[in-house]
């Protein structure tokens, strides 16, 4: 009798996974052979969350800031009307609150560029390389410090009886107190590792080799400081003052803390988001720190500081 041979089923084909990987292979080929589809897939998220989250929210602010408030209700009406920008535009109480604000925040960018440029070219080109990076770790580590805890602490260093009166009784030197000169002071505290950054940056980028042909021409350290790296700073700089003036500029909370009477931008707008319950207002207020913002970075987007961000 002859022998029946038992057909087992068919097993999967070997190839199975080749129709997925072809296509893969075909869809990494179509990236290679386009650049702007890479690209286009690279930046899909980050643009998709920068429209949604802050060109939306910008949006979003400027249209409130064409309403206004029901004086009897409190609630906000939507009927359009340009009565919150006027107000802010030609009130005497508003135009000097912004005079001091700009003059707050030119006044820390000053300051934090005079000590950045010491600090940054010894960090830079003085300090011996295995110390280089220490440095710079101790430049960041206020980052590491809360807001607040920062702040605080200068309202104890700047109070009646503080550290700086004690320190500088010997010396007849006495605390200016809480007021303008002490939001000068913290801010250009807090904001300083925003200038020394870009600074040490753009110093680390200059060769030795030119510094030592400007020497062997004769020239001093000042002058060469002054007419062979200062010019090449100038984006480094740029980019620093971007930092501390446009911070200072909208800041609000220190203000709050050690500014006692001193008002700015951002403390009205807190105080018409939250006590005055009007954000029509507020949403107005806020739009002239952004103008003003935006107008900088128009003015110095040709110098190519943006690019050392």
């Amino acid at each position: 009798m002859a022998q029946q041979t038992q057909q087992l089923p068919p097993g999967p084909p070997r190839n199975s996974g080749a129709v997925p990987r072809a296509k893969a292979n075909n869809f990494s080929a179509l990236l290679h052979r386009s650049p702007r589809l890479r690209l286009a897939a690279l930046l899909t998220a980050p643009a998709g969350w920068l429209v949604l989250v802050y060109i939306a929210a910008l949006a979003a602010l400027l249209i409130t800031a064409f309403w206004t408030v029901d004086t009897f209700t409190g609630e906000v009406s939507t009927e359009w009307t340009t009565e919150n920008i006027v107000t802010v535009l030609t009130d005497p109480v508003y135009q000097r609150i912004t005079l001091r604000t700009l003059w707050i925040a030119v006044a820390v960018t000053v300051i934090d560029m005079i000590l950045a440029l010491p600090i940054a070219f010894f960090i830079a080109k003085v300090a011996p390389a295995r110390w280089e990076k220490l440095l710079v770790v101790a430049v960041l580590m206020p980052l590491w410090a809360s807001y607040l805890v920062k702040a605080y602490a200068w309202r104890n260093v700047l109070a009646e009886g503080g550290l700086l009166e004690w320190l500088g009784a010997p010396i007849g030197l006495s605390s200016p107190g809480y007021g303008e000169t002490a939001v000068i002071l913290t801010l250009s505290y807090i904001w300083l590792p925003y200038m020394i950054l870009p600074i040490y940056a753009g110093f680390d980028r200059v060769p030795d080799s030119l510094l030592e042909a400007s020497g062997d021409l004769g020239a001093k350290p000042l002058t060469t400081m002054r007419l062979v790296m200062l010019p090449l700073l100038v984006p480094s700089i740029i980019a620093g003052t971007i930092f501390t003036f446009s911070l200072s500029l909208g800041d609000y909370i220190t203000a709050q803390i050690v500014g006692g009477t001193t008002q700015m931008l951002g403390t009205v707008v807190y105080a018409n988001v939250g006590a005055a319950n009007n954000l029509p207002f507020a949403a107005a207020v806020s739009l002239v720190p952004i103008a003003i913002i935006m107008f900088y970075l128009f003015i110095v987007r040709r110098t190519g500081a943006l690019n050392n961000l």
